[in-house]
């Protein structure tokens, strides 16, 4: 997961925690024989018909006709021509998930198989809503599998996990890693889980992950790529591995040696000509895959004349990023390269999805956090004008390509988070994400990645529930709280919250065919969903059969309601200092558009999302809804503008515009010192020079400037003695001059 820093890589390493059961064994005899034929299904293929070539890579390919899939082949997805991912009916879908990784590190297993039982993990993983899992693997156990090579390890407590054993019993012979990730296949399609592999590092190893490039000196290029292509052609036949994530943050700067570059050459480090290649070969095996393509570190600023041969630091303007040649980003999440270079699959265009991933101060202080100024922070606004926009939010604003996050999350508790402010991004983030309809997969489930911990503790035994419900609004689920599965016919989770995905589109959840077994979790994690010992029976049933879908699928187009007006305001307008802002009594409608969903078209304050509250106080700065109750005495206005209400359901209300005032109380006219321009208490020539500073160079010294004494609200206010004209001018700078000088007795007065 470790990501980046600006121009200047600080050495940050994200490290794991191996001390764990270890356990060597031998290798499996006849173990390519069973390989051959474990998940093969004798069932009915996809068969492309009619495909059609994109002229061009910015246009999206109309759909492809399909005969009538079976159970194992009916929950493909891919990109439609609004950007959006669909099923096979057209319906379009939200892919939620986690990561849980271990078997990049060397476990040869996920981690914390050492202490929880694996079935009764994933089942709370099902069960707490979450759709998708991202499991990071490495090129080198990829291929470890193919060629049915032992495991030098495996940490699995065997007494925990008595199914993952070779006789099934408590403390027996750990069985073959392989084997085991097939054995957690199934469970996930059991449990509506869909998968997506993550090709996360070459070399097997806790830091691999710190490596740039997709290749290293162990791992070469074509080693990825046959990984790959084994790996998609092994599961072409069962829809729970849904996607592939081509390569975990590729990275690097210049002045690094290895360096990933995106550009329109053949270069062996351009990662965007890669990634083409690596997907080919997934495609070509199972055209039915989704391919998740990262970005990279940085990109040059080539309308500076900055290049990739350009140096990554101008030292002569170190710490000002104007005079840097490059754009910064997190690790892999920078695909500014996309406007001049995007990836070209070819036919296959209707299955890329770009994913970025995008962490916290937490991970790392970065400069759009405005950590070291403690008169300013960020906003959703900040962020997309700071970062988000141009380092990847355009993709999805512009209906260029879908997007999911492949990795974001980090602490939520005082310990770790002391100032607050990574919670405020992770609000920021996870509220965009929901407004814009955003896939993503949250890191972690682990409770060992150091720098971001997880949605478990206590060695994997209790579940986060504080963290969980910071992330479960960003869960697809319906209005009444039921989890949505990926999956036609089998609902998620078996806690009883979750259907599935023709349940939800109107149709029966139907349970998948398969033969009479009997599961049984083991106790150890705690969680206020499930109890600590579930039995489950599965039974045959008569398969399903789908209706075969025609060259023209129906698209959704999300009609909903039209903002209309609103008929009552929140009734509490005035607020002591430290108060919360509160909405209560907010009551607004909305006019159906055609196709609207019913239901909708009245909305209150409950269904309005923080991510669309703003205050503005009477200079014109903005805050989040979450800094209201640190703001100071004074008049704001609070605005309302955006979206509301359930976008799946076609109950959404679009364009939400809704402003009134407000009263903070506790200040006075007394704070006013008139000519006290920095707001130190007493009138001197440095107010006069910092009126002269915001005018020239609003940038660093205006009101949003950039230095840490730079012109304040109350200051502007103080500062406007010239009433002559409005707002701070050289008028205001030579009134208080005269004042020093004793040419004028008072900055009350406009006269001398």
């Amino acid at each position: 997961m470790l990501k980046s820093t600006n121009a200047v890589d600080k050495g940050y390493k994200k490290m794991y925690n191996n001390d764990v059961i270890i356990h060597h064994i031998s290798k499996r005899e006849g173990f390519l024989d069973m390989a051959k034929n474990l998940f093969k299904r004798a069932a009915a293929v996809v068969s492309a018909a009619a495909v059609l070539l994109v002229p061009s890579v910015n246009r999206l390919p109309k759909e492809k006709a399909v005969a009538a899939p079976d159970e194992y082949h009916d929950d493909w997805l891919h990109v439609n021509d609004k950007a959006q991912i669909v099923d096979m009916n057209g319906n379009e879908v939200w892919m939620t998930g986690v990561n849980w990784f271990g078997y990049n590190v060397g476990s040869q297993i996920f981690d914390g198989a050492w202490s929880a039982n694996v079935h009764h993990c994933l089942d709370l993983i099902a069960d707490h809503g979450f759709n998708l899992l991202r499991v990071p693997m490495s090129t080198e156990i990829l291929l470890q599998w193919k060629a049915g090579k032992p495991d030098p390890i495996i940490k699995l407590n065997e007494y925990e996990n008595p199914e993952l054993t070779v006789e099934g019993v408590e403390g027996g012979t750990p069985m073959y890693s392989f084997d085991i990730w097939n054995q957690v296949v199934k469970w996930c399609r059991e449990n509506g889980i869909k998968i997506m592999m993550d090709v996360h590092c070459a070399t097997t190893n806790a830091a691999g992950h710190n490596y740039a490039l997709w290749y290293d000196t162990n791992f070469s290029e074509k080693d990825w790529l046959d990984a790959l292509a084994w790996f998609s052609d092994y599961y072409k036949d069962d829809d729970t591995i849904i996607a592939i994530d081509l390569k975990n943050e590729p990275h690097g700067k210049k002045d690094d040696g290895i360096f990933a570059k995106w550009d329109g050459s053949k270069d062996a480090n351009n990662w965007r000509y890669a990634a083409e290649k690596g997907a080919k070969a997934c495609l070509d095996q199972n055209p039915n895959l989704l391919i998740m393509v990262e970005g990279i570190e940085v990109y040059p600023k080539t309308e500076k004349g900055f290049d990739w041969n350009s140096p990554s630091t101008d030292y002569g303007h170190y710490g000002d990023p104007e005079y840097q040649p490059y754009y910064g980003a997190w690790w892999g999440a920078n695909f500014r390269g996309v406007r001049d270079y995007p990836v070209d699959l070819g036919e296959h265009q209707s299955q890329l999805v770009y994913s970025p991933h995008d962490y916290g101060p937490e991970v790392y202080k970065q400069t759009w956090f405005y950590l070291e100024d403690p008169s300013k922070t960020f906003s959703r606004e900040t962020l997309l004008d700071d970062y988000w926009r141009d380092t990847w939010a355009f993709l999805v604003e512009e209906n260029i390509s879908p997007l999911l996050m492949g990795e974001w999350g980090g602490w939520v508790d005082e310990e770790h988070d002391k100032t607050g402010e990574n919670v405020h991004w992770m609000q920021e983030l996870r509220d965009y994400m929901i407004d814009k309809h955003i896939h993503h997969t949250f890191w972690c489930f682990n409770e060992n990645s150091s720098d971001t911990g997880g949605l478990v503790y206590d060695n994997f035994q209790k579940w986060d529930d504080v963290k969980y419900e910071f992330i479960k609004p960003a869960l697809w689920q319906t209005k009444d709280g039921k989890f949505v599965s990926l999956d036609h016919t089998i609902p998620l989770g078996r806690a009883g919250n979750g259907i599935s995905l023709s349940e939800y589109y109107g149709g029966a959840s139907t349970p998948r065919p398969s033969t009479t077994t009997t599961t049984t979790t083991t106790s150890g994690t705690t969680t206020s969903i499930t109890t600590n010992s579930v039995t489950t029976t599965t039974v045959t049933t008569t398969p399903v059969t789908t209706p075969p879908v025609t060259t023209t699928p129906i698209v959704s187009t999300h009609p909903g309601y039209n903002f209309k007006g609103v008929d009552s305001y929140p009734a509490k307008t005035v607020y002591e200092q430290g108060e919360e802002l509160d909405l209560s009594g907010l009551l607004f409608g909305g006019t159906p558009q055609s196709g609207a969903g019913s239901g909708g078209g009245r909305y209150t304050d409950a269904d309005v999302s923080d991510s669309i509250v703003t205050i503005k106080d009477s200079s014109g700065k903005e805050y989040a809804k979450n800094k209201f109750n640190t703001l100071p005495a004074g008049e704001y206005t609070v605005n309302i503008k955006g979206g509301v209400g359930d976008y799946y359901r076609y109950t959404y209300c679009y364009g939400v515009d809704i402003s009134y005032k407000v009263t903070i109380k506790g200040g006075s006219t007394d704070e006013t010192v008139l000519g006290d321009v920095n707001c130190d208490g007493k009138v001197e020539l440095a107010d006069a020079i910092l009126i002269m500073q915001s005018l020239a160079n609003p940038d660093k010294y205006g009101e949003k400037g950039s230095d840490s004494k730079h012109l304040k609200a109350q200051g502007k206010i103080n500062g406007d003695v010239d009433k002559s004209t409005e707002g701070l001018t050289a008028n205001d700078a030579l009134a208080i001059q005269e004042y020093l000088l004793g040419k004028r007795t008072s900055l009350a007065s406009d006269k001398a």
